[in-house]
């Protein structure tokens, strides 16, 4: 498995220019590597697949790091890498301009004398956007798990229970059944705050005739998973179950038509168009949603100006929703992976409106 990602690494440094790429950026490590230390970067050539990091992964290193060769550097790693490029006669290399600053950079410069340093474009994260087979079954067994954890969260959901209670309840059920964190600050918004997109959970005491919306994810095996559920507490009024059918014919149209080659926008128009013809256009100010992986936010986006294609094997969200200040907001969140005809869902929970007493 890493040797086919090197070898797709390979490809894109002959395509951009280069003879080699440092790789700095911890995700894009142990992507490529398998390696799931704190520490160390990757230098790849034509022929060449060298991890180095220091003497605290002098077992654990080359025991996860398959195909590469393992340097333990000295007390700077750039002195090191700075005597692989000497030692392979590398002219030209690529480096994350995205994970470097400019400080960084200044001593890249310096170490590495004559070698030519040139941006990667993202070389890596490219890579990413395409999901293997092995992926693709992890990123299952987290949404699995964001499934089990929505049904066992729903009996606590009830007036007098604070938000930040139930946020908690649905952190240890993850983490106890596997996961090694969340893949994000865990969002409970209930009443007037289920109208903020990113409302994390608070003191505030959920009461009753109001939405509690649910955004969490799994950090399982380095990989996300990313689920949105919303629920009433009490009656819900009228203005509740508007707004809740509008964002969910919308998540409903856009699974049942997205599919690859469309495009990020056109993928967006698809829930965007719903809810604007409904009149609450206004009120659905973010993108319909994200790609996912390693990382909680990964390339492509559905968004109103993302152009990639999407492709099989890239992993998204679909998230519409409805925010109305003072009243409340709905968002219902699935994960999705390109086919080579449509898509698969990934999370299964149930989408119908709950009403918990």
């Amino acid at each position: 498995m890493p040797n086919e990602r090197v070898r797709k690494l390979r490809t894109a440094i002959g395509e951009l220019g280069a003879e080699a790429m440092l790789v700095t950026n911890g995700v894009n490590r142990r992507y490529l590597t398998g390696f799931t230390g704190s520490a160390g970067v990757v230098l790849v050539t034509a022929s060449d697949a060298v991890l180095l990091t220091d003497f605290r992964y002098r077992d654990q290193a080359p025991a996860q790091a398959a195909g590469f060769t393992v340097v333990e550097h000295g007390p700077n790693v750039y002195d090191d890498v700075a005597g692989l490029l000497r030692k392979w006669g590398v002219s030209s290399l690529l480096f994350e301009e995205r994970d470097v600053n400019y400080a960084t950079y200044a001593v890249l410069k310096e170490k590495f004398g004559s070698t030519e340093l040139k941006v990667s474009g993202g070389a890596v994260e490219k890579i990413r956007m395409i999901k293997d087979e092995s992926e693709l079954a992890i990123m299952q067994e987290a949404a699995d798990l964001a499934d089990r954890t929505f049904s066992h969260i729903l009996p606590f959901i009830k007036p007098g229970v604070s938000e930040a209670d139930i946020a908690l309840e649905l952190e240890f059920f993850m983490r106890s059944h596997g996961a090694t964190s969340t893949s994000f600050e865990t969002i409970v918004a209930s009443g007037e705050r289920s109208a903020l997109p990113h409302g994390v959970a608070s003191d505030r005491i959920i009461g009753r005739d109001e939405f509690v919306k649910l955004d969490y994810g799994a950090y399982y095996k380095g990989y996300c998973s990313d689920i949105t559920r919303t629920v009433v507490v009490g009656r819900p009024s009228a203005k509740h179950r508007e707004i809740y059918d509008i964002v969910l014919e919308a998540q409903l149209h856009t699974l049942e038509n997205l599919r690859p080659g469309l495009t990020g926008r056109e993928g967006d128009a698809l829930t965007r168009d719903v809810i604007t013809r409904y009149g609450y256009g206004e009120y659905f100010g973010h993108g319909t949603g994200h790609g996912l992986g390693m990382e909680i936010h990964e390339a492509p986006r559905l968004s109103r100006t993302e152009d990639t294609i999407l492709t099989p094997g890239m992993t998204v969200t679909v998230e519409p929703g409805i925010y109305l200040p003072g009243f409340g907001g709905v968002r219902i969140e699935d994960d999705v992976v390109m086919t080579d005809d449509g898509i698969k869902i990934l999370t299964r929970s149930p989408k119908e409106l709950i009403v918990l007493d």
